[in-house]
């Protein structure tokens, strides 16, 4: 037996010890690393035993719960609470759930998490009381850049460039006043700079919105710059680099993305009547089912059906302007309903004489039908001179931030 005399020595011997037995349980034994913290659906997830899985082809929410130890009264009871916030009979194949367990020798249950998207997930507290709570993942914006020359159409240039192909539905509509994207020319270049979406840290769920944009139409220059031209009541408009608001009175189509068919023409030789015949319209081809949108702010005058327009709504704007949308297959507003600009009033159909799905947008200025697209519109109010300076300041470092991303 060797016996240690030296007191030093056995001082050195009890802190070794001490240190050895102490040693903390986040710690990974065998590298000596602390265990990194791990939280998720407001939880310390350390903390539980956690068991994940799947709903899969003909699993239902009792199944589930009985093959992770629960009894049949206690799923009842848990059935019958969560109704009220959510209904778990609807739950959905590959959809991932969750269940925690204390660490302790008993290992009782404290939480089912549910998960029916990316974002949104269902608590069901299971210790003490039950009670279920929806909630949402916390979301981070990633800022990004891009640019691109189109060569054919808009929504090719994205896919060549691997963009979100909804880049081209926020830039229709930041450009909707000012550019037509139904005629844009090959050598239009655009840059954008946007956000996206992600949860978990690297998660993607999805596009947020453009920022600023800068378009190039026919060789001329476009700036779009994101401003809050009304706090209290959050909007949100666009301007361009001299503050001048992008928005006009009217849209320049009432369906995104997709073509005219036939413009107005008061020589038109019209296929379904076999003669030639006036057409007062512009008409928009799209599948059946394409949202129609009105043009600006007005009221409804008229929602009906005659045998020649089929489905027909016409909106007057004021005293000066009127618009009309014939062929819809559904309407979904009303005589003298109110309506503002770029409200969907309905969707694109073959109803009435037609030979093929599309809206025949009519517009009325002083009581005489015209050509659209050969008006000078009004624009919409320009900024106030209150928000002005506040807005160059904005503006000026995002100009430069886009002017400086060069087309490659």
């Amino acid at each position: 037996m060797l016996l240690i005399k030296n007191p030093l020595i056995i001082l050195l011997l009890l802190i070794l010890i001490s240190s050895c037995k102490s040693e903390d349980s986040s710690t990974d034994k065998k590298n000596k690393k602390p265990i990194p913290e791990v939280k998720a659906f407001g939880f310390r997830l350390n903390d539980f035993e956690v068991v994940r899985d799947t709903v899969e082809q003909g699993d239902t929410f009792g199944e589930i719960f009985l093959r992770n130890g629960f009894d049949y009264s206690t799923i009842y009871e848990i059935d019958k609470i969560s109704r009220k916030k959510f209904n778990f009979r609807k739950i959905q194949i590959n959809k991932p759930y969750t269940f925690l367990f204390s660490k302790d020798s008993i290992s009782s249950p404290v939480a089912f998490i549910y998960q029916p998207s990316i974002i949104d997930y269902v608590v069901v507290n299971l210790k003490d009381s039950i009670w279920v709570e929806k909630n949402q993942k916390e979301v981070e914006l990633r800022s990004f850049e891009a640019h691109g020359i189109i060569t054919s159409s808009l929504s090719e240039t994205l896919d060549q460039k691997k963009l979100n192909p909804l880049l081209a539905y926020d830039l229709s509509s930041i450009y909707a006043w000012s550019i037509d994207f139904f005629r844009l020319q090959k050598g239009d270049k655009f840059k954008i700079l946007y956000t996206q979406k992600y949860v978990d840290d690297s998660v993607y769920v999805g596009l947020n919105r453009i920022h600023a944009a800068y378009f190039e139409h026919k060789n001329k220059p476009y700036y779009a710059i994101e401003f809050e031209s009304d706090k209290e009541r959050g909007i949100t408009e666009f301007f361009d680099e001299n503050g001048k608001n992008l928005r006009r009175a009217f849209l320049q189509s009432p369906v995104q993305f997709s073509r005219i068919s036939s413009r107005y023409n008061l020589r038109r030789r019209i296929s379904y009547y076999g003669r030639t015949k006036p057409h007062f319209g512009t008409d928009f081809a799209a599948p059946v089912g394409t949202p129609i949108r009105t043009t600006a702010s007005g009221t409804v005058i008229a929602s009906g059906y005659t045998r020649a327009n089929g489905n027909y709504i016409t909106v007057r704007h004021n005293g000066t302007y009127k618009t009309q949308y014939l062929h819809m297959k559904k309407r979904y507003v009303r005589k003298g309903q109110k309506v503002n600009q770029g409200d969907i009033i309905g969707t694109i159909g073959m109803t009435g004489y037609t030979s093929g799905p599309h809206v025949c947008y009519r517009f009325w200025k002083n009581g005489r039908q015209v050509d659209p697209f050969k008006q000078k519109l009004p624009e919409a109010k320009p900024i106030s001179e209150k928000l002005k300076e506040a807005y160059m300041l904005k503006m000026q470092p995002i100009k430069e931030a886009l002017d400086c991303i060069e087309f490659i």
